[in-house]
């Protein structure tokens, strides 16, 4: 647990770091060429992972990975972005969300039934050969653009101002980490708390993954002037869902609707973030999608690590549930507050 735990952490925030280090570095290059550049180079540090002769070289290949995350992800949303009408943007980032959230449907529950079954390693080989046949994807498809001006770095940082963006970039930080407070643990919970075994962890998986992905989909039909409205519902049921978690999974058959519920919060919520930044941030169209991907896993890290440190106070999977609705709300408190100040104009 705990040397999963590391690589995950570590993950998070190599993330959070060298993703808008190398985005800044790449700024200027072609859209384009970097995503080939980006889905060989995750394709490769897979199969580092998978034949790795030790803990040092996996975690070296997480490392590598990591650095193309939040731009791969960002030049993703921001490409979408551009080539949408302006009242589908919340859709056309929600098309790339949904990428991830059907990943996360198929890839969790079956990655644990396959190392669980078989062995990690076949899971690397798995990965990489959907990275393969990615990187394929997108030399086929990417359209050819040419940018009408250079991004200017300092013009794309100038985001960072903005009081909208600055304000979810806090939420997400300090309020949707609450989620990962909880879903670092998501699996032994099942098995603690669910008594479930490789199956049943494996169903409530699949469950979380279902609700993921029509929970986007339904978030990509939201027109942007109503993303705060739908963000303020998003976050409160997510904090109550949450708070019921640990009582729910005691029971198996809710264990499994529960499942469903928490991926439906978690992802009809991050479109919506993903959104209300991009959008709003219109004066950074090259690095904004890349910081908020950053963002996200700055989140996630910090969740993590306040699970561990709750789970090595001796706490109960109750008391961190409990605590992650309790971040939820006081990202919800953020998002109120979002709604008072915000530019409204910005999302016509």
């Amino acid at each position: 647990m705990s040397a999963t735990g590391m690589l995950l952490s570590v993950y998070a925030i190599s993330v959070a770091v060298f993703g808008p280090i190398l985005r800044i570095l790449t700024l200027k290059n072609s859209q384009r060429k970097l995503l080939i550049v980006f889905a060989s180079v995750f394709t490769v540090s897979n199969i580092i992972a998978a034949t790795a002769p030790n803990f040092e070289v996996l975690l070296a290949s997480r490392l590598i990975a990591a650095s193309i995350h939040a731009p791969f992800f960002g030049l993703c949303m921001s490409i979408a972005v551009d080539i949408s009408e302006p009242n589908k943007r919340t859709s056309a980032i929600a098309a790339v969300q949904g990428g991830l959230t059907v990943a996360v449907m198929l890839g969790v529950p079956f990655g644990a039934l396959i190392g669980g079954v078989l062995d990690w390693r076949v899971v690397f080989w798995i990965i990489a050969l959907f990275g393969f046949i990615t990187l394929i994807g997108v030399a086929i498809v990417t359209p050819r653009a040419v940018q009408r001006e250079a991004p200017a770095l300092l013009k794309e940082l100038s985001m960072l101002k903005n009081k909208t963006v600055v304000l979810v970039l806090a939420m997400i930080i300090f309020g949707y980490s609450g989620v990962f407070v909880a879903y670092t643990f998501n699996e032994p919970m099942l098995r603690e708390i669910s008594g479930f075994g490789v199956t049943g962890v494996t169903v409530s998986l699949l469950a979380f993954g279902i609700g993921a992905v029509l929970a986007n989909t339904l978030a990509g039909r939201i027109i942007p002037i109503n993303l705060t409205r739908s963000l303020l519902i998003s976050l409160f049921s997510l904090g109550i869902i949450l708070f019921a978690f640990t009582f729910l999974l005691e029971i198996p058959v809710l264990a499994v609707g529960v499942s469903f519920l928490f991926g439906a919060g978690v992802f009809g919520t991050a479109p919506l973030l993903n959104s209300k930044i991009i959008i709003a941030a219109k004066e950074s169209p090259a690095l904004s999608g890349t910081i908020t991907a950053s963002t996200f896993n700055l989140a996630n890290a910090l969740g993590a690590a306040i699970g561990s440190a709750l789970l090595g106070r001796e706490l109960g999977y109750t008391s961190i549930t409990f605590i992650a609705g309790a971040i939820i709300f006081f990202g919800l408190i953020i998002m109120v507050i979002t709604s008072r100040v915000e530019d409204r104009s910005l999302f016509e």
